[in-house]
């Protein structure tokens, strides 16, 4: 390996450099030798590789990332994170917290793909970063957090958005900004205001947003949590007039609101059910 480094490093054709380090790195992603891989990444920020050089081949080492095993992946991604300086490589970097935030959404465990996200740059002096694409990565931090119901952590990035969205047409993002809004809005326990956006989400009705297909299903749970925060809210006559207005939605409503409140109060008298008691 340490001859490769030499040979590719004595080239002086820049293109030529170029493909000898694509060769050397195919070589070592078909070995998957983590020692290996990590001795590739110190040779490229050592001072035998011309920054336009190693900028270059980390992009293309970025991008290659997904083909590794997962275990082997996360400690080769880490290790580049921990060594890469994030002023000279500000794109490769993003390109590395991507793929490890998709490899830990895809195993469910949402807070580490989140914070792998929050580790982005979005206030960039050296590159250009659009606000369409800060609103994006807020909004799916915010996600991703909600999905281990910490509204605490997603709070920020909720916020963010608040202030990217009002300049932003872009029909999709808004639409989860206010499904993510609304599941904040439910976790902090602000049962009202969370009531009234899972009904205005249920109200929708356009079946397709971008690329995006809205099925009934999904605005048929946002109506019945619409129903479960409105009577989890505090009474009085705000609470009342939601009530009234989901109340006369439709037939799958009304029977969402006299189930909740049944089971309500059974509960407060200490009664007990199993599904089946409540089918029959």
């Amino acid at each position: 390996m340490e001859s490769a480094f030499a040979n590719a490093s004595a080239i002086s054709d820049q293109r030529q450099k170029i493909e000898q380090y694509k060769h050397i790195l195919s070589t070592v992603i078909s070995s998957s030798d983590v020692v290996q891989a990590k001795k590739f990444i110190d040779h490229l920020l050592s001072d035998d590789v011309p920054l336009v050089v190693s900028r270059q081949l980390l992009q293309t080492f970025a991008q290659e990332l997904g083909r590794w095993e997962p275990e082997t992946q996360k400690e080769i991604a880490h290790y580049a994170l921990s060594q890469i300086r994030v002023v000279s490589f500000e794109e490769q970097l993003m390109i590395i917290r991507e793929k490890l935030a998709e490899l830990y959404e895809s195993e469910q465990q949402w807070s580490k793909a989140a914070q792998m996200l929050s580790g982005i740059n979005l206030d960039s002096g050296t590159r250009a970063v659009d606000d369409t694409f800060k609103l994006s990565k807020c909004v799916q931090i915010a996600r991703l957090y909600l999905e281990d119901d910490d509204a605490v952590n997603a709070e920020a990035f909720i916020h963010k958005a608040s202030f990217l969205i009002t300049t932003i047409q872009h029909e999709v993002l808004t639409l989860e900004y206010k499904i993510c809004y609304a599941r904040f809005l439910d976790l902090k326990r602000r049962f009202l205001e969370a009531a009234l956006r899972y009904y205005d989400f249920s109200q929708i009705e356009k079946r397709q947003i971008g690329d995006q297909e809205i099925d009934e299903e999904a605005l048929e749970q946002a109506l019945s949590t619409a129903v479960t925060c409105t009577i989890l809210a505090a009474a009085g006559p705000q609470r009342s007039r939601v009530l009234a207005t989901l109340y006369k939605v439709n037939f799958f409503t009304r029977r969402c609101i006299l189930c909740v409140l049944y089971f309500k109060f059974a509960h407060t008298l200490g009664f007990s059910f199993r599904m089946s008691d409540a089918q029959s």
